[in-house]
């Protein structure tokens, strides 16, 4: 059988794609992987949820983060729930190695962090070629890119199941447990790296009123660089900004841009 990595973000539907390829097999699939690959800057929610959906539906999970080897080179390192980075770490060996910001037109995080590190391991098991089942629904059949990334094909099981944002909506309700994260029109907003660049102004107001303190990553970044994540706005400026705002900047739609660039599902 053809070997098969299980991308595992840490978000709702990548778990319920986890469950359907469950269902679907039986259990797990001869020759295949669970893989979820921590940046840092995920929310701890995220990775009780990951930790969580291993322990409840027995299956194990490779939790993965990004280093740098003695020679200067990409590599990988092994983590778990208890170890697993949580102030940036990975992000932060990324940008002082590169030297530069990922942007929404240069997601050399996503690229890297999660796709190369997950790669990397794979293939220090001996794995030559693989599919790599991505969490993308039939809804958003617009995300799916079927171009072969490094030795590994992608392949969306909810969009060839017809699954959309509904089924897993409804199969969350069903559970015993679930992300704690707020859905909002559809979206874990919350999910995914805290202030990530590709998240909607509005999104982003609203961590920095609720989570002021994890903006702080991102604006050390950006100082220490001298450079911008989206380069029509400083982090800094922007949550200074916010913090002296009233709440009706949350409520007029027009004010803060809600467009979103979407969400990362490595």
């Amino acid at each position: 059988m053809e070997k098969l990595q299980i991308s595992l973000s840490g978000g709702r539907t990548s778990g319920y794609m986890l469950h359907h390829i469950l269902e679907e097999n039986n259990g797990l699939p001869n020759n295949s992987i669970v893989c979820f690959q921590n940046t840092g800057r995920e929310m701890p929610q995220t990775l009780d949820f990951v930790n969580e959906i291993s322990h409840r539906w027995n299956v194990p999970i490779v939790w993965l983060e990004y280093n740098i080897s003695d020679d200067n080179k990409n590599t990988f390192e092994i983590v778990n729930h208890n170890s697993a980075s949580r102030n940036g770490e990975p992000f932060d060996r990324l940008i002082n190695k590169y030297g530069r910001l990922p942007s929404a037109r240069i997601r050399f995080c996503t690229g890297i962090l999660k796709i190369e590190t997950g790669q990397k391991y794979l293939k220090s098991l001996g794995w030559k070629h693989w599919r790599n089942a991505i969490g993308i629904r039939a809804d958003e059949l617009r995300r799916a890119n079927y171009k072969v990334e490094g030795r590994a094909t992608p392949v969306y099981p909810l969009v060839e199941a017809g699954k959309t944002i509904q089924d897993v909506a409804n199969f969350w309700a069903a559970q015993s447990f679930d992300l704690n994260l707020p859905i909002v029109n559809n979206k874990t907003i919350k999910g995914n790296c805290d202030f990530c660049f590709l998240k909607s102004e509005a999104t982003l107001a609203m961590m920095a009123r609720e989570h002021p303190e994890l903006a702080q990553w991102w604006i050390d970044a950006e100082k220490r660089t001298g450079k911008r994540f989206e380069r029509r706005r400083d982090m800094s400026a922007f949550v200074e900004f916010v913090g002296k705002q009233q709440d009706w900047i949350f409520d007029n739609e027009a004010y803060l841009c809600q467009a979103d660039g979407g969400e990362c599902t490595g």
